[in-house]
């Protein structure tokens, strides 16, 4: 129960302007299974202007489909925004920003690049139109369809 405007007001926002993303990593580098083991993550090395922008406009509670670039190809969890851009510790450039993620869910199947350019409803997606990107926007429809997927259902 909410108790207090604030309360209301707050999850008010966090519904009505949730966002969705999606994270590329190669699984060499930092797998799901790795970010799993470690809670939370920073998410570093961001050296794309377009990727880091879409870094700085990331809000708290928004959900992020974490794909396994390289090796592997598909979607294999989802993640969640717990905090807001601030400086790359791995950079003393003030130009690149992290934010911190944390995992949500593991999906029961990984949904692969080749479902994912198949299904009709996920042929604008921004995974397939930027594949170069790191970190990109996508649809709360197309965030949908692949979650759904990855839970065993069309």
């Amino acid at each position: 129960m909410l108790n207090t405007w604030f309360e209301k007001t707050h999850l008010e926002s966090i519904i009505w302007h949730m966002k969705y993303w999606l994270v590329k990593s190669e699984p060499f580098k930092y797998s799901w299974a790795d970010f799993l083991k470690d809670g939370w993550t920073y998410w570093d090395g961001v050296r794309n202007y377009q990727a880091r922008n879409n870094l700085k406009v990331m809000k708290m509670g928004d959900l992020v489909l974490y794909y396994h670039s390289d090796e592997g190809l598909e979607v294999v969890g989802v993640a969640k925004v717990i905090r807001e851009a601030y400086q790359d510790p791995t950079s003393e450039d003030e130009n690149w920003v992290v934010v911190d993620l944390k995992p949500k869910e593991t999906l029961k199947k990984p949904v692969s690049l080749i479902e994912i350019k198949k299904d009709k409803r996920l042929k604008d997606i921004a995974l397939i139109k930027q594949s170069r990107l790191s970190v990109l926007p996508v649809t709360k429809e197309e965030f949908e369809v692949i979650v759904s997927k990855g839970r065993g259902r069309k």
